[in-house]
């Protein structure tokens, strides 16, 4: 296949928040309390909550600026492209990068939404919904053809997370972003039966729960002192806990029809990791109490589990190992593993160099994110305009050259400090 003739779908993208975003869907009784966009005198500008005070991390934010100025110190608006916080210069953005659809996850509130977590069950659930209604009314309803809507959750409270679910799903949301460990946030693991509410939400909703890296603040530890090398090597496998956590699960047996998605999460464990699950199963089962009927947990794996990736050269050589059915392509646009906006040219390269089947390509570029969420863009615009090649001639001279936009002098970082933001972002201050 041409590269100009695939259709690229992104499963995993992000949003700055714009600094007006609850304007026209909190109550007026609450816009005095609700969290504020800070322009700072150092030029960063901070969304704060209370006494939560939120930088917009540069390394979460760095599409089409040199590699010199990725790293984890405050950045401005104006130091960002505004494809990262406005949906108009988004759409240009995907156009010139040759993506047609995406899902874009939060920033500011944590990927589960916990910083909307008060003593005012009132007014967090007033928080939330005003960004889930921002999210679905505005940012994807700008362009349906263009983005799978995901909802945040009611993260503190599992029967208002069920009808959070429900509600979103009769307007066409079958999304739902979550923490990958809800007992490192404080609350009941997914061992408990505290989220059976919402386990059946999703499946009477056919909504996918979105579990994200790093959700729950806590990624894998060396040493505190340790170089971010560490960290960003190690970062995507940290998927691997809650994708052992869910495959081993009670939800997982009583709730056929669950779908989970381990959001930019990689593929190239996955092999191994089904290998080593029957091996445990067929092994240890007698004894743990284990049982998942005639099925192996690899089988189990491929019917409730959905994976992504952005380029993963081993991950597509073993695509038949993981299930071609589970996997979709991701372009993780603005963040710095992002290849924006040449993602499509790095894409062909490994798909080629694995000799992959039409077939195959299709399944892992758009059809299986279209199956998985319910979402058909072709209902809106043609599969000609949806390509490659006809999405980049729609961007005209978008500029997508790499430009230098930070006005700071860079800093050293270590595990430590990104910790510390880790935790700002989840709520997590344990």
């Amino acid at each position: 296949m041409n590269k100009d003739d695939m259709i690229l779908i992104s499963v995993d993208d992000h949003i700055v928040e714009p600094p007006d975003m609850f304007e026209n869907h909190l109550p007026k009784k609450y816009l005095d309390d609700a969290p504020r966009l800070v322009h700072n005198p150092d030029g960063s500008d901070t969304w704060q909550f209370r006494d939560v005070v939120i930088p917009n991390v540069a390394l979460n934010a760095v599409a089409g600026r040199p590699k010199e100025e990725y790293g984890l110190e405050p950045q401005g608006l104006d130091e960002i492209r505004p494809g990262c916080y406005k949906v108009d210069e988004r759409i240009k953005d995907m156009n010139a990068g040759g993506i047609l659809g995406s899902i874009c996850f939060p920033s500011f509130p944590g990927f589960a939404g916990r910083l909307f977590a008060t003593e005012d069950p009132e007014f967090s659930l007033a928080l939330l919904q005003a960004y889930n209604d921002w999210h679905v009314e505005e940012w994807c309803g700008e362009y349906p053809a263009r983005f799978i809507p995901m909802c945040l959750p009611v993260i503190w409270d599992a029967e208002a997370c069920a009808k959070e679910v429900r509600r979103n799903a009769k307007r066409g949301v079958h999304a739902l972003t979550f923490t990958e460990n809800p007992a490192a946030m404080g609350y009941p693991s997914f061992h408990d039966d505290y989220w059976d509410p919402l386990w059946k939400a999703l499946v009477d909703t056919d909504t996918v729960m979105n579990v994200h890296i790093g959700s729950s603040g806590r990624l894998a530890i060396t040493a505190p002192d340790a170089p971010m090398d560490v960290m960003i090597t190690l970062q995507p496998m940290n998927i691997v806990q809650a994708a052992a956590d869910l495959l081993w699960s009670k939800p997982i047996k009583k709730y056929p029809d669950l779908k989970i998605a381990l959001s930019e999460g990689g593929t190239g464990w996955i092999p191994y990791f089904l290998e080593r699950a029957d091996r445990t199963y067929e092994m240890h089962s007698t004894w743990t109490g284990q049982d998942f009927g005639k099925k192996k947990p690899s089988e189990v794996f491929r019917d409730h589990f959905l994976t992504c990736f952005i380029s993963d050269p081993v991950g597509v050589a073993l695509r038949h190992d993981i299930g071609i059915d589970n996997i979709c392509w991701e372009a993780d646009y603005p963040h710095s593993d992002s290849m924006w906006p040449n993602a499509p040219e790095e894409l062909d390269a490994v798909l080629k160099a694995n000799n992959v089947a039409d077939d195959d390509i299709n399944k892992m570029t758009f059809e299986n994110a279209m199956r998985w969420y319910h979402w058909d863009p072709f209902t809106h615009i043609t599969r000609e305009q949806a390509t490659v090649g006809a999405l980049r001639k729609a961007a005209g001279d978008h500029d997508v050259s790499i430009r230098a936009l930070s006005k700071k002098d860079k800093t050293g970082a270590n595990f430590a400090d990104f910790a510390a933001s880790a935790k700002e972002l989840t709520g997590n201050k344990d």
